[in-house]
């Protein structure tokens, strides 16, 4: 099985919606991308922040980084 992750971001307001995560430690994007969402941050905020290395959660940077800035 490879490893998916995904998140649905809001075109309006950039604000991260839905957050996807089939992977090996899938909980700890799960718990920063549930974070982001209660506080209603833009995926940019989450994009942008530094990351713990070497941790699953770096792959959130990635993520955020393919969406398109408005």
């Amino acid at each position: 099985m490879q490893d998916e992750r995904r998140a649905l971001i809001s075109t309006q307001t950039d604000e991260i919606m839905r957050v996807r995560a089939l992977a090996t430690q899938a909980d700890e994007l799960l718990a920063i991308g549930q974070t982001a969402m209660i506080a209603r941050l833009p995926c940019a905020s989450v994009r942008d922040i530094l990351l713990t290395h070497s941790t699953m959660a770096e792959e959130l940077n990635i993520l955020f980084a393919m969406v398109p800035t408005r």
